[in-house]
């Protein structure tokens, strides 16, 4: 059983959703970046999805374009993000949280994805969040992935319908991620009817997990998902608290740190507020 699984299985079993927290590696340098991604889970984050910045992020909006942009400067890569979660259950002693990889398919493509799994697995990685690699293009990845212990977390959208839906389903483990708004991240937030909705219709297909994300700012937005679907994730508004904390030359300030995790301690409270039946 994957780290995944067993921490949804634990929430089921604590009658509550979780908090998945989205961090950019390497934003706004490889050593704040450690440091908050360290103590995530003490903030309240119940799975992490570390993003691995790229050049062409075509999905994100401004917030983790610069997250990314700034992560690049800063001379992050594939193999320092590696060893970021290496050192994370290495020599922060983390076992249990589970880390996701987020990104796009061109970051596998270019190392193959055999060694790219072989690589991602052996630093402590736990899956995949690809918003680039569609089903029908999963095979290049799955059995690498399966063979190496490693879930694939598709993405499912308002638009994805029932007749699409089970040729996601297929490729997905671990859990799925449903993308609440048409459009790029962090701009704009759907109503809780319509989180409602669509995770009950996820849930006739598949017995998975279900996150929700895009547009989770506040602890109201984010108790609001919970009370619908296993997960709330939450990036931009995160990567938004790393840029406040930077000075006018975009140099971490000591309050950056601190900031960002007050933060996390607001959304995951309003996560935890909420129980299930």
């Amino acid at each position: 059983m994957s780290r995944i699984t067993r921490r949804f299985a634990q929430l089921k079993s604590d009658k509550r959703a979780g908090l998945v927290a989205y961090i950019s590696a390497g934003d706004p340098n490889a050593e704040v970046s450690y440091e908050i991604l360290k103590g995530l889970p003490a903030a309240g984050a119940d799975l992490i999805e570390l993003g691995m910045p790229f050049t062409d992020p075509m999905a994100d909006g401004p917030a983790i374009q610069l997250a990314g942009q700034r992560a690049l400067k800063a001379g992050m890569t594939v193999d320092k993000t590696f060893d970021m979660v290496r050192r994370f259950r290495q020599e922060a002693g983390d076992n249990d949280t589970p880390v996701l990889l987020m990104g796009y398919y061109n970051l596998v493509y270019q190392r193959g994805p055999e060694r790219f799994c072989k690589e991602a697995a052996a630093a402590g990685v736990d899956g995949f969040i690809l918003v680039d690699l569609p089903p029908e293009e999963a095979d290049e990845l799955k059995p690498f992935a399966e063979a190496h212990g490693l879930d694939t977390v598709l993405l499912t959208a308002p638009t994805t319908d029932d007749k699409r839906l089970p040729a996601v389903l297929k490729y997905s483990a671990g859990f799925v991620y449903f993308v609440s708004v048409l459009g790029i991240t962090g701009t704009k937030s759907a109503t809780e009817d319509a989180v409602r909705t669509h995770v009950e219709r996820i849930k006739r297909h598949t017995d998975l997990p279900v996150g929700v994300g895009f547009g989770i700012r506040t602890p109201e937005q984010a108790a609001a998902v919970a009370r619908h679907a296993d997960a709330a994730v939450v990036g931009t508004a995160i990567v938004e608290r790393v840029k406040a904390g930077l000075d006018e030359q975009g140099n971490p300030t000591p309050g950056l740190v601190p900031g960002v995790f007050a933060y996390i301690r607001t959304l995951a409270e309003g996560v935890r507020g909420v129980r299930k039946v």
